[in-house]
C-alpha cells in the first residue's frame, strides 16, 4: 500500500488539521481522495490549498457527519461515481463544553465522533475489497472513558470530559469489534492516539472561543501532520499489513484502557449503535 496508485480513499474532516494532513499524504502517494467535510465554503478553501500548487486527485463531497439521511446520501453517491474504496480513514472529530444534540436527538459527541464514523463505516464495507483498511482516529483520552448504557445521550451530569472520553471509548471499541467481524473478509481496522495535536478541534467556529487558548498552547503541541503520521502508518504501510483490531501510539501498538478490551462491551456497544443508527 505504500503506492497508491489506482486507490481511492476517503477521509472525514477533510479541511483542516489531521483530516487535511491526511488528505496531502495520501495523494502524494498516488490516491484518489475523497474529501468527506461538513461545510462547503471550508472544503472548497481547502481543496484549492491543497491543489494550488500540486496536481492531486481529490474529490469534495459535503456531508454533516451529526446526520444520518447526510451520511446515507453520502454514501449513496460514493456508491454511483467510484467501483470500491480502499482505504476510509475516520478522522473528524467534535468537542463541546455545553451539551449539545445531533439532528437524530442524539449527543452531539457520541453522534458525531461515533455513531456517525459507525454508520458511515457499515455502510460503506460492501464497497471496500480484500486488502482495504480502515483507521479510526481514536484518543488517549478513551482511558478515562466508560459507555453509559444507561444514559447513553448523558442526559444526566453531562460535563465535557465525560462526553468526549466516553465518545473516545466508543471508537477503540468500534475498531475492536469490528475486526473480529471482518477477519475472514481480509479488511483491517485499526486505531490510534494522534497524540496532543495544534487543530481547530474545540474552537467555536461561530465565536471564535477557545482560540486564544488554541494559539498560546501551539507551541507545546505537535503540528497536524505530525499528528496525523500514526494514521497515515496504519492506513498505508506495509508492516501492518495483516495486523487488525489494534491501538497505535506513535506508529506503535500501545497499552489501551481495560474498558476498551471487553469482548462484551465492545458487542454490546456494536448492537446498540446498529439501532441507534437504524441498520
Amino acid at each position: 500500500m505504500s503506492d497508491l496508485q489506482n486507490k481511492i480513499a476517503i477521509v472525514t474532516g477533510a479541511n483542516s488539521g489531521m483530516g487535511m494532513a491526511t488528505v496531502e499524504a495520501l495523494c502524494d502517494k498516488g490516491a484518489t481522495v475523497i474529501m468527506l467535510c461538513r461545510n462547503e465554503k471550508r472544503g472548497q478553501e481547502a481543496l484549492a490549498r491543497l491543489t494550488a500548487e500540486t496536481d492531486r486527485k481529490l474529490d469534495l463531497m459535503i456531508c454533516d457527519l451529526g446526520d444520518f439521511a447526510s451520511i446515507r446520501d453520502f454514501v449513496r453517491r460514493v456508491e454511483e461515481k467510484y467501483p470500491r474504496v480502499d482505504i476510509l480513514v475516520n478522522n473528524a472529530g467534535f468537542i463541546s463544553l455545553d451539551r449539545q444534540e445531533t439532528k437524530d436527538g442524539i449527543e452531539r459527541q457520541f453522534g458525531i465522533n461515533h455513531l456517525g464514523h459507525f454508520l458511515l463505516t457499515t455502510l460503506l464495507l460492501d464497497r471496500m475489497p480484500a486488502g482495504s483498511r480502515i483507521v479510526n482516529v481514536a484518543s488517549g483520552a478513551h482511558k478515562v472513558g466508560k459507555i453509559h448504557f444507561d444514559d447513553i445521550n448523558l442526559h444526566h451530569g453531562y460535563n465535557v470530559v465525560k462526553a468526549y472520553s466516553q465518545s473516545k471509548l466508543a471508537n477503540v471499541l468500534f475498531t475492536r469489534e469490528l475486526a473480529v467481524r471482518l477477519k475472514d473478509k481480509g479488511i483491517t481496522v485499526n486505531c490510534c492516539h494522534p497524540g496532543a495535536v495544534a487543530t481547530n478541534m474545540g474552537v467555536d467556529r461561530e465565536t471564535g472561543f477557545g482560540k486564544t487558548i488554541t494559539g498560546l498552547l501551539k507551541p507545546f503541541f505537535l503540528t497536524p501532520a505530525e499528528g496525523a503520521a500514526t494514521a497515515i502508518y496504519l492506513a498505508t504501510d506495509e508492516a501492518v499489513g495483516k495486523i487488525t483490531g489494534g491501538y497505535f501510539y506513535k506508529c506503535r501498538i500501545a497499552k489501551s484502557s481495560k474498558r476498551s478490551k471487553s469482548r462484551k462491551t465492545a458487542k454490546r456497544l456494536y448492537e446498540l449503535s446498529e439501532e441507534m443508527v437504524q441498520r
